[in-house]
């Protein structure tokens, strides 16, 4: 049978343009420590440890990383991984997720492709690998309805992206060039201004006036329709099939080479979840609100959570062909030279688990390790 899917669908001054691998600049360094008290409360009485004591998993308070928001709260992860403990630390955008990979801090991440390319990359294929998808679509370009009403009133307003060189800055990016447009990538400064803001302070921001509108993922975007901004484009929109990874999983390397019996096992673990998420979308939401509200203090208002969640498709495939196609917006952007992408996909792990559950394997359009 067919791969399950199904379509399921977090003040301006503080805000400035970061460096393409810039650490977030948090209490913990690279990443907020998540509350995963539920979690550890499912590591097994006298479980059997794996190959290591923990793993340590990164992800976004975002509803693109629905897999890890559910997958940790439900304890579906934790329970493959057994005596091995989940030790999870959330991020605003992948750049300073790909920092703390390189560093090990994290072992294993949630993230967008363009970070996974520039981390891929810069490494010279020695850093991490993809060994998986998770997400489809989430992202849309939100604007002010007084000052824009179309696509070219962009031009001249201020449009914020999560981070620079995020998956988010890179689409906008590669847009507005698009249009005919110049924009600087570094300084964001042109015929658009992109201001790098972080999901956290872009609402309030957009609330204050020192935004026309932004090109996030959700629940942000959501979050600024429910203070009056109007969706202009969804992202979705521009991609054939109306399909593009958003979140895919990768791994340390050096992770993968020492403890491939825990890889596999958080692989499982995200299998299942993907499995019960699309089974059970109602239940599934509800979970991943649970999460966002350990993460912030708060759950998402229906209005919020609820067209957020809609816009979201969730998967195992890491749709490795839009991921070429995004590599070349960064390549264009002049965010990146042109890439050596070959090995960045290591599916071995995840068509295994496919296959023993009797379902297609994924591919990675030719960039497989060999």
């Amino acid at each position: 049978m067919p791969a399950p899917r199904s379509t399921v669908r977090r003040g301006l001054a503080a805000v400035a343009a970061l460096p393409l691998l810039a650490v977030a600049a948090t209490a913990c360094g690279y990443g907020s420590e998540a509350k995963d008290d539920d979690a550890k409360a499912n590591v097994s009485a006298g479980g059997k440890k794996l190959s290591s004591d923990t793993v340590k998993i990164g992800y976004f308070p975002n509803l693109t990383h629905a897999t890890a928001l559910v997958g940790i709260q439900e304890g579906t992860i934790q329970k493959e991984l057994g005596g091995t403990e989940v030790e999870s630390t959330t991020f605003n955008a992948g750049p300073s997720e790909i920092e703390a990979l390189n560093a090990g801090s994290i072992d294993i991440g949630f993230i967008g492709p363009s970070p996974s390319i520039n981390g891929y990359s810069k490494s010279q294929g020695k850093g991490l690998r993809i060994i998986s998808g998770s997400a489809s679509g989430g992202v849309k370009l939100v604007v002010n309805p007084k000052k824009i009403k179309t696509l070219d009133d962009l031009k001249g307003k201020k449009i914020a992206t999560p981070q620079l060189g995020n998956t988010q800055d890179v689409a906008f990016l590669n847009w507005i060039s698009e249009k005919g447009w110049k924009v600087d990538a570094q300084s964001g400064k042109g015929d658009v201004s992109v201001v790098r803001s972080d999901n956290k302070v872009t609402p309030d921001a957009y609330r204050s006036g020192d935004l026309d509108g932004a090109w996030v993922p959700e629940p942000t975007a959501s979050k600024l329709v429910s203070q009056g901004a109007k969706v202009l484009l969804n992202e979705t929109d521009l991609w054939p099939d109306k399909k593009f990874v958003i979140t895919n999983i990768i791994v340390s390397q050096k992770f993968l080479d020492e403890h491939p019996d825990v890889v596999e096992a958080v692989l499982k673990g995200s299998v299942a979840t993907n499995k019960w998420i699309n089974a059970n979308p109602d239940e599934a939401k509800a979970s991943a609100n649970k999460a966002l509200e350990k993460l912030s203090g708060k759950p998402l208002a229906p209005e919020i959570l609820d067209p957020a969640w809609e816009s979201i498709e969730i998967t195992d495939d890491p749709l490795a062909e839009t991921l070429k196609t995004q590599a070349g917006y960064s390549v264009k952007s002049g965010l990146l030279k042109e890439p050596d992408l070959q090995g960045i996909y290591d599916l071995g792990p995840l068509n295994k688990i496919l296959k023993a559950e009797g379902r297609p394997e994924v591919a990675d359009a030719g960039l497989g390790v060999k």
